[in-house]
């Protein structure tokens, strides 16, 4: 799942960018980002010299850097997907959870053509035929991401067909064909359809004078091939499926939980759209268009750029096409043609186009027992108030900091909380946040705008190049500026992904800041599918970092040197390797060392290499990685001290943790906003901060041993770039399982 998509739940990952630290050249948006990355950087990077690690080192008697030590990020991400795709084949998993991952997987799919098939085929167009880090060239990578679409779609389409729908039916909920309706069922839905449907449809066809229609991204559209019995002629037309007036399954009156697919309604019923004309065939497709965009350095109006590029996203190059699988060959091979794509492109499907609407099902009245047990987050002890009340966040902070950990921890009795608070609290002078994704209905932006009604200074960060979510952060911001909220959009080459809030507050004959930052997005819907870890402290090292940061996005100047916090993309990555390095330093002096990180990614080279020469120094590396991991375990004299397990389950994994022990240390820890991928670490404003006290060290490493110690859930990574399932079927281990119980008792 992506903190791509607001609260759909099929944001499981959001698609990245390559591999290389510096990306390869070549493609329509390189040159652009690449300006626009290094204008921004100038002035987010300070003067500080960064940390210097072990990376100019004399050589490795064996080539940490060679090809066969990096697994592709694409073809990773496709292992990824598939774990999603054996959620919807375990028995053990509740039977519309099973057709909810089933949505999940092909939505996760939808995105990566979007974003990273789409920049595939931007190099392969702009010449670059050289391998990547992975010893592979685009052209070699887009047929290896084609061979695994094509095995997933025959093992996702056989277990609709043969498991899901027959199981489901036994629990009298049905997907049928229209024409297995007896007749009173089979004319209520045409009826429906004629009255509701038919008025807005719009054929559109194909011939002199008539070029082949726009077919906008991810539209599920009927093609028709068309016949005049008097002159012979035959066309084809386009028909886009309306999804305003009716939903895709269309329930059938008279029978509870029956539903027939409103592509086969239209189908059948297409001769009506073509009077006078035989209809030879039909069949259904659909088009995945690039969605991604660029904003050069030298937009003077970030705003007005992003709202431009939005307007063009929707014409995006097609990436890929899919088609019903026995769709006629005369029209399968005009819509080729017409949509002027290779084969590779065109995907034949047997059976529903779409499966995303499978997550409608998720939402049927009853059935408990073919769902996961309701979960409602719970209030922390500490902040609860008494009889009920809202806590008082600050004292709870001045006691010590407090770890937060959603969806186990309550997001609105803890950080709408503190927001809320902050708002009423006459002694609170300021309030500064970043906005990367959020929700209609989340409570802060609305409390922000409050906050600037009663005269605090209030600033807010909104990215308006969150990925997906552009549209929606630009609605955002012209709110809170119509409410004067001191509103700053980012820089133009940098992404800004931290997550934080920064409350002024005058105590004493001063004042104290208060900070909460998180691994997760301020989205109270996704709080609750997302598991994320918020630090509230009043630390002031922490403090002042955080509002550097803040001054630096917000203002105009070099970012000092930080005394607590790493900060992309400064000196995150050089941060990170430091600490790897230091256990690698110790472990080589016959230490025991350990380095265990969490996190959604790891493509970073520099930062695979440094935990490479950590195992050959003897570091144990345990890595919990949810989706991508370009680094290779289990290499005889290179990675033999790395395990990495990956866990997906019910929540979305979505927490970043670095760890490092080192024998006769305190462990240090560390979480934040950042993975260890290149748009992280060199074109991301991020936030990693440490756990200074011990008690909320002790939390994360709890759920950092937890996550590590998982069975149900969990897959591991072998050499041969393979993930074996821990434990396929039964019962063991859950982390997310434990956590919901640990909750419970506190």
């Amino acid at each position: 799942m992506s903190e791509a998509a607001s609260a759909r739940p099929s944001a499981i990952d959001e698609p990245a960018e390559s591999i290389p630290s510096t990306p390869e050249p070549g493609g329509h948006h390189e040159v652009a980002r690449l300006a626009a990355r290094d204008a921004a950087r100038a002035l987010v990077v300070g003067d500080h010299e960064p940390v210097p690690s072990q990376e100019a080192e004399k050589p490795e008697e064996i080539a940490l850097d060679a090809p066969e030590l990096l697994f592709s990020r694409e073809l990773s991400w496709m292992d990824f997907d598939d774990r999603v795709l054996q959620l919807a084949e375990r028995t053990r998993t509740p039977l519309l959870e099973r057709m909810k991952f089933l949505g999940i997987w092909a939505s996760n799919l939808d995105e990566f053509f979007m974003v990273r098939v789409a920049a595939l085929h931007d190099q392969v167009d702009a010449g670059i035929r050289e391998p990547g880090a992975d010893g592979r060239t685009p052209d070699e990578v887009i047929d290896g991401v084609r061979s695994r679409v094509l095995e997933q779609m025959d093992r996702a389409y056989r277990q609709l067909h043969e498991h899901l729908l027959p199981q489901l039916a036994e629990h009298n909920v049905r997907i049928v064909p229209l024409s297995t309706l007896d007749q009173k069922r089979h004319d209520a839905v045409i009826d429906r359809f004629r009255r509701q449907v038919l008025p807005v449809l719009t054929p559109l066809a194909v011939s002199v004078g008539r070029p082949f229609p726009y077919i906008s991204g991810l539209s599920l559209s009927l093609a028709a091939l068309v016949r005049d019995p008097v002159t012979g002629q035959r066309v084809i037309a386009r028909i886009k499926v309306p999804r305003e007036m009716i939903s895709r399954l269309v329930p059938v009156e008279g029978e509870e939980n029956t539903y027939v697919w409103i592509e086969d309604v239209i189908g059948e019923n297409a001769h009506l759209l073509f009077p006078g004309m035989e209809v030879v065939g039909t069949g259904t497709f659909r088009v995945t268009r690039d969605a991604d965009f660029e904003i050069s350095d030298d937009a003077d109006d970030l705003l007005q750029a992003v709202e431009t590029e939005l307007r063009y996203r929707r014409f995006g190059e097609v990436v890929r096409v899919e088609v019903n699988a026995d769709i006629n060959p005369e029209l399968r091979a005009q819509l080729i043609a017409g949509l002027e794509v290779e084969e590779r492109q065109v995907y034949d499907v047997a059976g529903p186009l779409d499966l995303r609407n499978l997550m409608q099902l998720g939402r049927l009245p009853g059935h408990k027992e073919l769902k996961d047990k309701p979960w409602s987050p719970l209030v922390p002890r500490r902040v609860r108030g008494e009889d009920g009340a809202p806590a008082d966040m600050f004292a709870a902070i001045r006691q010590g900091d407090l770890i937060v950990h959603h969806p186990y921890d309550s997001f609105s009795a803890t950080v709408e909380r503190f927001v809320e608070q902050a708002v009423d609290d006459p002694d609170v002078l300021a309030i500064k946040q970043t906005v990367y994704r959020t929700s209609d209905d989340t409570s802060l932006i609305p409390s922000l705008m409050r906050a600037a009604d009663r005269g605090k200074q209030v600033a807010c960060l909104v990215e308006l190049k969150a990925r997906f979510d552009e549209r929606a952060n630009i609605g955002w911001a012209k709110e809170l500026e119509k409410a004067g909220v001191h509103v700053v959009y980012g820089h133009p080459g940098l992404k800004t992904h931290a997550k934080s809030i920064l409350v002024v507050r005058r105590e004493g004959d001063g004042v104290r800041r208060y900070v909460h930052t998180g691994t997760g997005n301020y989205h109270p819907q996704t709080a609750r599918l997302y598991t994320d870890i918020g630090l509230f402290t009043c630390n002031e090292e922490i403090a002042a970092d955080v509002a550097d940061m803040f001054n630096v996005l917000t203002g105009f100047g070099r970012a000092p040197k930080p005394r607590e916090a790493l900060i992309a993309p400064s000196g995150l990555r050089d941060g990170i390797i430091e600490r790897i390095d230091r256990a690698t330093k110790a472990a080589s002096k016959g230490k025991k060392a350990r380095v265990r990180l969490k996190m959604n990614a790891l493509v970073d080279r520099r930062c695979i290499r440094a935990l490479y020469r950590a195992s050959q120094a003897g570091v144990t590396v345990e890595i919990n990685v949810r989706g991508v991991c370009c680094l290779r375990p289990g290499v005889p004299g290179v990675s033999d001290n790395i395990r990495v397990v990956s866990v997906l389950g019910r929540f979305l994994e979505h927490s970043r943790i670095f760890a490092f022990e080192i024998e006769g240390h305190e462990p240090e820890v560390l979480m934040g906003s950042a993975d260890l991928m290149p748009r992280n670490l060199d074109n991301r404003v991020e936030l990693v901060v440490p756990l200074l006290d011990k008690p909320a060290r002790d939390v994360v490493i709890d759920v950092l041993d937890r996550s590590l110690a998982d069975e149900e859930g969990a897959w591991e990574l072998q050499e041969d770039a393979s993930w074996k399932a821990v434990l396929p079927e039964g019962s063991g281990r859950s982390v997310q399982r434990e956590l919901m119980a640990a909750a419970s008792e506190w």
